[in-house]
């Protein structure tokens, strides 16, 4: 660092005071729900290279503090004072815009001719265009079915509106109006972060703003090398598995190798499924990328939260994303839940980091963010209101010392709660419950966090209920050091009445009135034995009504009767289960994954994944779909059985496993020889 440690504790506070002045200028100026009220935005200021230098601590999404805006500027050869640069194009960005409904606005500041840095903002627009309303469903197979797809283009030219970008825009968006306002909102808090800068530059001249800005960097790199040297040094691996592609049953195994050497941290995502023809591709381009790298920012900041929230946080880091695979796809993937693949790739990045030193993460969380969305129409005039009606999250992880959190998790973004209020407001539907969900939290010495239960009671005919991000289904949140999964989710329509039927993993249900569609989410993974939770709390957590009396004596073995704890039994039903269970796992991943990994254990999974990316990307889902259908022929019935119960015998699944990738070796080295 060339500048004084003490300015640069003062350069730190100012330049993210600029980014949240930004973020509240944003928030209290946009028109929707989801911006407003769930906070579904992000801002930032950027080096003249397009790496974030400032970031707000508490305000937007956290999630994307590793992001670059240098790919889309790029594409911008005439840059001058007053423009505005605007793209959602996941591809032509290289990654800054993650799904098309996430418009960015790039704003480049300059000072005597000279660009000496960026103001950038985002918002998740409620609609893009595309196939369905609120554009994003995991069925889609490429981006062309996901929306208006915006290259880097200029919006704002030397300070004046492009009216022909917004006459497309107003063309190819369901809710134009309202969409207009967040980007009118997006365009105030640019010129607050302009404004600013330049302040900052006339109190304490230009060298000294563009070198504080590497200072910020570097001091932060500093502090988060330390934090790193807590991982041992060595290779770690383990992986993940999200429930299926949703065009087919298949499971969508994710993969990290941790490699760590004195704090210098590797991510290597070899082995990780190819890209799926479905919406859960996470286009990073191959880079260091935010939804590779957002586990270890938690681990570093939950270590040391004095460390300057900048770009300096990852330069101790590296990954690799082979191209093609679903951590890095080809041009023109679908991306729209991508973020369903990113929760469950950090959570196999906590287990990494877990198996190298035991306690230093918690359980996972309940893995889920669906943002769950109605679509009412005007039955006189035709008109859609499109409104995302609550971002709906499990339970968190429990850790050593700490249950999780019931009903909450940030561990994707700090997005907030909407009130009910101003949902009931924008709608004609009502909520009829919003609670936490009893007994969906891991058992563990410590209690994974909840999930909850969310009922919307539709109003209008020609309604239509949206679920994205919609996971955990068939793999549980697994439990740690003994403590044990949480609870899978659920969709039912109806629930409790003789019409009660289960929806599974929705993509779009079109209800009638009077119907009440209730989504339950996971709770998170429990941590430690539950046989060592105190009798106390579990009759706490009972008379609370965490878990039920069923709960507390099967997983704690804890006997309560008349809402008092019998102490005797209580001590002899522990001693018995102690004894029948034996030895606590180190990971407890619930029947339906140990059987998966039973059949396509580790070895088997890298081996098939490197063989299918050696076909071209269009003849891969296919003959992906025909060898774990020909493994598990009952794999199309699940979600009416349970996985375990598809795979059926494990042995003999075995052995047609091993057959099927010697087929599927033939087959490959067949076509390159004859190639």
């Amino acid at each position: 660092m060339k500048l004084d440690p003490i300015l640069i504790e003062i350069f730190l506070h100012k330049v993210t005071a600029i980014t949240e002045e930004m973020a509240i200028t944003l928030q209290r100026t946009a028109r929707t729900t989801y911006v407003k009220e769930a906070g579904d935005f992000g801002t930032a200021l950027a080096t003249p290279a397009g790496r974030f230098f400032a970031y707000p601590k508490v305000l937007g999404v956290s999630g994307f503090l590793d992001s670059n805006v240098g790919p889309a500027l790029a594409a911008i050869d005439d840059l001058e004072p007053g423009d505005v640069i605007l793209t959602n194009h996941p591809f032509a960005s290289e990654g800054l815009a993650t799904h098309m409904p996430d418009l960015h606005l790039i704003q480049p500041i300059f000072h005597d001719g000279k660009i000496v840095a960026h103001a950038w903002n985002f918002i998740h627009s409620a609609d893009i265009g595309g196939g369905v309303p609120s554009s994003i469903s995991p069925r889609f197979s490429d981006l062309f079915q996901e929306g208006f797809q915006i290259p880097p283009i200029k919006l704002v030219k030397a300070g004046v509106m492009n009216k022909d970008v917004v006459t497309l825009y107003r063309a190819n968006c369901r809710t134009p109006e309202v969409n207009l306002g967040d980007i009118k909102a997006m365009l105030a808090a640019l010129a607050v972060g302009e404004r600013r800068v330049q302040g900052l530059i006339a109190q304490h001249g230009l060298d000294t703003f563009l070198q504080a800005q590497g200072d910020l960097a570097e001091y932060a790199s500093t502090k988060a090398l330390a934090v790193q040297k807590l991982i041992p040094d060595g290779s770690y691996d383990f992986w993940d598995l999200l429930d299926d592609d949703f065009n087919s049953k298949v499971p969508i195994r994710v993969r990290c190798r941790l490699t760590a050497s004195n704090g210098q941290v590797h991510l290597d995502f070899t082995g990780s499924d190819p890209q799926v023809l479905a919406a859960y591709n996470i286009p990073t381009g191959g880079h260091r990328h935010p939804w590779l790298t957002l586990k270890l920012m938690h681990f570093i900041y939950s270590h040391d939260k004095t460390i300057p929230l900048n770009h300096g946080i990852f330069e101790n880091i590296t990954v690799e994303a082979p191209r093609g695979s679903i951590v890095n796809p080809e041009p023109g993937a679908a991306v729209g839940v991508r973020s369903a693949t990113a929760i469950r790739l950090n959570e196999a990045l906590v287990g990494a980091i877990a198996m190298a030193k035991p306690g230093l993460m918690p359980a996972p969380s309940g893995g889920i963010m669906i943002p769950s969305v109605l679509v009412e129409t005007d039955s006189l005039t035709g008109e859609r209101n499109v409104m995302v009606l609550q971002s709906l999250v499990g339970g968190t992880g429990a850790r050593n010392g700490a249950d999780g959190v019931d009903g909450r998790d940030s561990s994707l973004a700090n997005q907030r709660n909407t009130p009910i209020e101003k949902t009931e407001e924008e709608a004609e539907a009502t909520i009829v419950d919003y609670s936490l969900r009893q007994d969906s939290g891991g058992a563990g010495c410590w209690r994974g966090g909840t999930g909850v239960t969310f009922s919307v009671r539709i109003a209008r005919s020609g309604s239509a209920v949206l679920g994205r991000g919609m996971e955990r289904f068939v793999f549980r949140p697994w439990g740690m050091a003994g403590g044990r999964p949480g609870e899978k989710a659920r969709v039912v329509v109806n629930r409790g009445t003789p019409e009660e039927r289960e929806l599974g993993k929705l993509d779009i249900f079109y209800p009638q009135p009077g119907d009440i569609v209730t989504i339950m989410t996971p709770g998170g993974g429990g941590y430690g034995d539950p046989l060592d939770r105190p009798a106390e709390q579990v009759l706490s957590d009972v008379l609370l009504g965490y878990i039920s009396l069923a709960c507390a004596r099967d997983d704690y073995g804890v006997v309560i009767a008349d809402e008092e704890l019998d102490r005797g039994a209580t001590t002899a039903l522990r001693a018995t289960l102690r004894t029948d269970r034996g030895a606590v796992p180190a990971f407890d991943f619930g029947p339906e994954r140990s059987a998966w990994d039973a059949v396509f254990d580790d070895a088997t999974m890298t081996d098939i994944n490197a063989l299918l990316m050696r076909l071209g990307s269009n003849a891969r889902p296919q003959r992906r779909r025909e060898l774990f259908e020909r493994v598990v022929p009952r794999l199309p019935q699940v979600g009416l059985l349970p996985m375990h119960e598809a795979i059926g015998d494990i042995p003999e699944a075995q052995a047609r496993a091993q057959a099927e990738l010697a087929r599927l070796r033939s087959e490959i080295e067949s076509i390159h020889a004859g190639s």
